[in-house]
């Protein structure tokens, strides 16, 4: 898997044949296939372990040390951009994944590990009566495709920098449209 992503990361997936991959990984082609059935396959295990690795980096290095929870989303959303900034998340999450698992697998792997932790801190918010009540799944819903939208453009973008201060700040109004009154 290490030697895997690396070089989808370094080369993207259709610049890597499953015979370098088992000669970096210093393993057979035989024990390749042992672990995965071909290398969609090895993709898709190297996608969840980039998107599980940047989640566990936003719950534990972010979220937790936020001083109130509408910080908390918004450093999270900060944190989520920041994650694309680095090449090995942007070829593999949002260059590669989309055309070679397809939309609808892309988006289970995203909402698999993002999508708890996003509910999780919007009913944290609303708990602390931050954020209005209302209905919390399909809200978490919508902020996921917000952020997954944001980080495309920003990767996309010929001006990644600038893109993503623009993309931060139209995630921070958002966030303001569900300040309750009074709120951060």
């Amino acid at each position: 898997m290490a030697a895997a992503r690396r070089l989808f990361a370094e080369r993207g997936y259709a610049g890597v044949g499953t015979e370098e991959i088992v000669k970096a990984a210093g393993v057979t082609r035989g024990a390749l296939y042992h672990q995965f059935r071909d290398k969609s396959d090895l993709f898709d295990a190297t996608v969840q372990a980039v998107e599980a690795d940047i989640t566990q980096h936003i719950r534990t290095e972010v979220l937790a040390t936020a001083p109130d929870p509408v910080q908390a989303l918004r450093e999270g959303a900060r944190a989520f951009l920041d994650a694309f900034t680095e090449p090995e998340a942007e070829r593999i999450l949002l260059l590669d994944a989309p055309g070679v698992l397809g939309w609808r697998r892309w988006r289970e792997i995203g909402q698999e590990h993002g999508l708890g932790v996003i509910t999780t801190a919007l009913e944290a918010a609303m708990a602390k009566g931050a954020l209005a009540p209302r209905p919390v799944h399909p809200l978490a819903h919508v902020l996921l495709g917000a952020l997954n939208e944001a980080a495309l453009t920003v990767a996309h973008s010929d001006d990644p920098e600038a893109t993503r201060a623009e993309m931060t700040d139209a995630l921070d109004h958002l966030l303001d449209g569900l300040l309750a009154r009074g709120g951060n």
